[in-house]
């Protein structure tokens, strides 16, 4: 973990050295590091869930000896984490949608328009995906959220779900 850690720090040192150097880089290298972003953010909510799976799958009858890298954690803070980033990684699919939008717009105006949606669609399958895993454990670890807490989180995964789709 140290050496990531440098690693990171040395990476971020070039970037801020490149920046202040080129003030202004390509389009394409904001794009490429937006993507970057999203798929590692869609990969730790990818995780949390797998996380979530590993310990509901131990059941109720774990001690406090287990060796499992999630004991420690409880099961409503997992799922809770796990949808705060659901939800980041909804606002940065709604945000790349409105760029979208935009560039549609000022197309009209001569504007260069890119008209390909795979990837933003790509955007959208991978988090609707990750939306009806993170669901289905959710709904399976009800009597362990609670009758108050249960409401909350679906209303929650909900919204997420409803804007996606009305956007």
């Amino acid at each position: 973990l140290r050496l990531v850690a440098v690693v990171r720090a040395v990476l971020e040192g070039e970037k801020a050295a490149v920046l202040k150097r080129d003030h202004h880089l390509p389009l394409s290298f904001h794009r490429r590091q937006e993507e970057l972003k999203f798929s590692l953010g869609l990969q730790r909510l990818q995780h949390r869930v797998c996380e979530i799976k590993a310990l509901q799958d131990e059941g109720p009858g774990r001690d406090g000896a287990m060796q499992s890298p999630v004991a420690p954690r409880e099961l409503p803070t997992l799922i809770l984490e796990a949808v705060k980033e659901l939800e980041a990684a909804k606002q940065q699919v709604l945000k790349r949608i409105q760029i979208w939008k935009r560039q549609q717009q000022l197309a009209g105006n001569g504007a260069i328009f890119e008209e390909n949606l795979a990837p933003l669609q790509k955007r959208c399958e991978n988090l609707v995906e990750v939306y009806f895993q993170l669901q289905q454990q959710v709904m399976a670890a009800s009597t362990e959220l609670g009758p108050e807490l249960l409401p909350r989180l679906l209303e929650r995964l909900n919204e997420v779900l409803s804007s996606l789709v009305k956007r």
